[in-house]
């Protein structure tokens, strides 16, 4: 078979993906073929070249040395190769659809009321936009780009920090006036402290006294799914909730909300990051355009 007959691109690109992913039925996921084809390819592949790429076992895959040459190189190619386009105008306006997924209070006070502006600056772009505190798996979901809070796992994902916020301790006016407000973190005792029933909230509340860092259990009559859940109980005046300052600034300045404790705050703060696939530079146009954008207009910090 000649060079003229062979997609090499089109193989660099599953191999890259392959690499990136750490195996076949992610990279087959992620280029819409089989798992099998996908191996089938790599296979062609190793055969074309005359050199094994990939040691294979039940459990992983292990690069050889010339399987990590071709992808350093292969991922270094594919990067030159969209530089290329977008410097000749080929392609140069992203297009397609764009599959997001964030946590409900990102969406609620970012993602949603940004999204008229990003499709106005891109409107050959579509969102397809999914809301949950729960964490997915990207690949598995299809997704394009997952916003997560808080610390992040170790994965072959790359991600992009889009800030910090600070957690404050907030609860309606109402609610003080009828219970009282908190003035150290012993008076919690005797409130209704709004919890997080996701998996991956933190167990208790933080605080800082002078004779210690300490933990306050929430142990109130409500937990809900997500932080607008627990927001939306706060307001109705039910109780107490620890919330992200972002969240509730808005309510604060307004009125609708009161902040409590203050001086106990341990200014502990939850990053948060754009997780998506892929490395070296080697990243299509749309999901590029949707991460540039949201570090332009995303501020968190100082909230």
């Amino acid at each position: 078979m000649g060079r003229s007959d062979v997609n090499r691109s089109g193989e660099l690109e599953v191999f890259v993906r392959v690499i990136e992913l750490g195996g076949f039925s992610a990279a087959a996921r992620a280029c819409g073929m089989t798992p099998s084809a996908v191996s089938k390819l790599v296979s062609r592949l190793e055969q074309r070249l005359g050199a094994r790429l990939l040691n294979r076992s039940t459990r992983q895959l292990q690069l050889t040395a010339e399987g990590c040459g071709l992808y350093e190189r292969g991922a270094r190619v594919l990067a030159a190769l969209d530089e290329a386009e977008r410097c000749a105008g080929i392609q140069s306006t992203p297009r397609g659809k764009v599959r997001v997924n964030a946590n409900v209070p990102f969406g609620q006070h970012f993602l949603l009321p940004l999204a008229p502006l990003f499709l106005e600056r891109y409107p050959q772009l579509t969102l397809d936009i999914v809301l949950t505190d729960a964490v997915v798996d990207i690949l598995e979901q299809r997704t394009d780009v997952a916003v997560r809070a808080g610390p992040l796992k170790s994965s072959n994902l790359m991600a992009r920090k889009l800030g910090q916020t600070r957690m404050r301790i907030v609860a309606a006016p109402a609610y003080l006036a009828r219970r009282g407000t908190p003035r150290a973190p012993a008076d919690l005792a005797a409130h209704n402290l709004l919890d997080a029933n996701y998996a991956r909230a933190k167990s208790g509340w933080p605080l800082r006294q002078a004779g210690g860092d300490i933990v306050v259990p929430a142990t109130g009559n409500a937990q809900a799914s997500d932080g607008e859940a627990l927001r939306q109980l706060a307001l109705a005046g039910l109780g107490l909730a620890r919330l992200a300052a972002f969240q509730v600034r808005d309510d604060i300045a307004a009125g609708r909300l009161q902040a409590v404790l203050e001086e106990f705050n341990p200014g502990d703060s939850e990053e948060v990051h754009a997780v998506y696939v892929g490395q070296g530079g080697h990243l299509p146009l749309r999901v590029r355009a949707l991460l540039d954008f949201l570090a332009e207009q995303v501020r968190l910090d100082g909230a």
